[in-house]
C-alpha cells in the first residue's frame, strides 16, 4: 500500500556531483529507487539558522509515494544521504553538508522513538520547510498541531529567516 511522505531536502557544500542544486537534483534521481517522486517544489535559498557561519542553503519539498514504514524509510534516506557523502557525526551540528533529507509528514502517522519523530519536531517553526511545502502541498496537515502548511507558513514571524526562491 502507497503512502504519501513528505521530505525536506537541502545543500550548501558543492560536492562530485556539482553544485548545490546538482545535488539536490542527484537526490531527487536516487528517491526513485525508495519510492515514485509525485511533486517538487521550487528550489529556495536560505540563510543558515543555528550555525551561522557557512554558506547559504538550497533547499526543496519533494512528495515521495512509497511502501516503506516510516522506520525503513528513514533508514532507507540515510543510506541515501551516506551514498552521496553525507556523514551526519563529522564537524558542527547543523553545519556544512553535501546533502540533507528530513521527513516531514508520513501521512497522518504521530510518533516519538529514540530515532524518528513524525511529524519533524521543527518544522512548523522552519520557513525554509514551509515555504516549499505550502507550495506543493499547502492543505497537507500537521497531524498533532491539525494546522495546514499554509496556516503554518502564515503565522511565521516576518524575520523568521530570508527565504528566497532561487533562479537557476
Amino acid at each position: 500500500m502507497q503512502k504519501t511522505a513528505y521530505l525536506s531536502l537541502g545543500s550548501n557544500l558543492d560536492s562530485r556531483f556539482g553544485s548545490r542544486t546538482e545535488n539536490l537534483m542527484e537526490a531527487i534521481r536516487r528517491l526513485a529507487s525508495i519510492g515514485e517522486v509525485k511533486q517538487v517544489s521550487h528550489i529556495y535559498e536560505t540563510e543558515p539558522i543555528g550555525f551561522t557561519q557557512q554558506p547559504w542553503f538550497l533547499n526543496c519539498v519533494v512528495e515521495l509515494q512509497t511502501q516503506k514504514m516510516p522506520r525503513q524509510l528513514l533508514h532507507a534516506l540515510l543510506a541515501l544521504e551516506r551514498s552521496m557523502g553525507r556523514r551526519r557525526h563529522q564537524g558542527p551540528a547543523k553545519g556544512p553538508r553535501i546533502i540533507d533529507i528530513d521527513l516531514l509528514l508520513f501521512g497522518r502517522v504521530v510518533m516519538q522513538t529514540s530515532e524518528l519523530t513524525i511529524p519533524h519536531p521543527a518544522m512548523h517553526e522552519r520557513r525554509f520547510v514551509l515555504e516549499p511545502l505550502a507550495e506543493i502541498a499547502p492543505d497537507s496537515i500537521h497531524p498533532a498541531l491539525k494546522r495546514t502548511a499554509r496556516q503554518m507558513l502564515s503565522s511565521l514571524p516576518a524575520d523568521g529567516g530570508r527565504v528566497v526562491r532561487f533562479a537557476q
